[in-house]
């Protein structure tokens, strides 16, 4: 195994400004070769897709790279994946979907931990609907949410489940395979929110025993738009609103509208770019990604410690991310005594140092809230694949100095 980060760093031009990224949650920089095969994508003939003109060749070619090389990230089908403008989008498109064959008594159940893009989609549509929503709960005190959380909210009428394969804001990284069994057995559809997950771990929908999985490429080094997988069997039988000529094929049954070819070359590259993260492995990309992604899992972990390890040196800090399983992500906060707007004073302070770990809920609304941090939320530093130690060190030294600087 060899996990080269001077290497890897250099592949990406906005590291040369000299910012040490934390905000990998939010979205990665871009590594040159996702930027250059978008160029390449737009500077070669590009039109519909077909088999006519080069046009025609260079968008199908794109079309179909882009879905292997998603099915292989994803341990899914290629013709089970759906291209979309944001995981956001997606999952309201099919919330609608869904939601067509819900009647007044159905349930569906959403979760405090999750982004509120997995949950304000099946709440509106749930509403629409006349059925009814039912929470699951979180452990506060350890950021955990557990098979029993979910058991206890559902009953032979729920219709479907939404939970988050990892939280976004904290990190927890729930037993998905074990809640799908629970959803199954009562008769329920399965949707994972993959969106903070797929940058972390290698996928198989299958393991996880989703139904529906969504994930982002500007995640995991790609540009920004959504991807949907789910079985296409599954997709088969569902009807969603479309135009009359549009192809009624699975997937592309599910894309409205022309897709953005430009993205889905960069989102095949990205996957490229994954699957080297490990310079000695070989084999299929999907085993080439299983290798980098374990490289990866175990570069994040060292860091990860460091960090744990730095924030427990110094006080003044809560820090809310305590699960036993989690993704290199951690919410703090501070104490009372240096303000009530700490946490974005801190997020500036380290922006001023050229460390970007913004402040905020970051759209895990319900979790925030849980956590009794109300709608301000904390400050969250994530790491990224090209997060390295000078980083880490340079994160931990601003911190140090805020807290000395706010404590006079």
């Amino acid at each position: 195994m060899t996990y080269d980060i001077t290497a890897l760093r250099a592949l990406f031009p906005a590291l040369s400004s000299g910012t040490a990224h934390f905000d990998g949650p939010g979205g990665t920089q871009t590594p040159r070769p996702v930027i250059e095969a978008i160029t390449e994508a737009l500077a070669n003939p590009l039109s519909n897709r077909g088999q006519v003109t080069a046009g025609e060749r260079n968008a199908d070619a794109i079309v179909t790279g882009a879905r292997a090389a998603m099915a292989d990230l994803l341990g899914a089908q290629p013709s089970g994946i759906v291209f979309g403008r944001s995981a956001t989008q997606l999952t309201y498109d099919f919330s609608r979907t869904l939601a067509a064959s819900w009647v007044p008594g159905d349930e569906v159940v959403v979760t405090r931990l999750d982004h509120d893009a997995n949950i304000r989609p099946w709440v509106q549509a749930a509403e629409r609907a006349g059925a009814t929503v039912r929470w699951a709960d979180f452990d506060p005190a350890t950021g955990e949410l557990t098979p029993d959380h979910l058991r206890a909210v559902l009953s032979d009428r729920t219709r479907l489940v939404a939970v988050t394969a990892a939280s976004n804001l904290i990190g927890t990284r729930p037993a998905v395979a074990e809640m799908s069994r629970l959803a199954h057995e009562a008769g329920a559809l399965f949707w994972v929110d993959g969106v903070h997950y797929t940058a972390h771990a290698l996928v198989d929908i299958d393991a996880l025993g989703a139904d529906f999985f969504v994930c982002s490429p500007y995640k995991f080094l790609g540009p920004h738009h959504g991807v949907l997988a789910a079985r296409p069997e599954l997709l088969d039988t569902l009807r969603p609103d479309k135009l009359l000529p549009s192809s009624d094929a699975v997937p592309e049954r599910f894309e409205l509208g022309t897709l953005p070819y430009e993205l889905l070359a960069g989102t095949r590259t990205a996957v490229d770019v994954l699957a080297g993260l490990d310079a000695d492995a070989t084999g299929s990309r999907r085993e080439r990604l299983a290798a980098s992604l374990a490289a990866l899992h175990r570069h994040e972990e060292t860091l990860r410690t460091l960090i744990d390890h730095g924030l427990a040196d110094l006080d003044g800090i809560t820090v809310h991310s305590r699960a036993a399983e989690r993704t290199p992500t951690v919410l703090l906060t501070f104490d009372e005594a240096f303000g009530e707007h700490a946490t974005q004073d801190a997020s500036r302070f380290l922006a001023e140092r050229d460390v970007h770990a913004p402040s905020g809920t970051f759209y895990a609304i319900e979790a925030s809230r849980r956590l009794g941090l109300g709608d301000s939320g904390g400050l969250r530093v994530g790491l990224a694949p090209y997060t390295g130690t000078d980083d880490v060190d340079r994160l931990l030294t601003g911190l140090a100095l805020f807290l000395k600087q706010a404590s006079r």
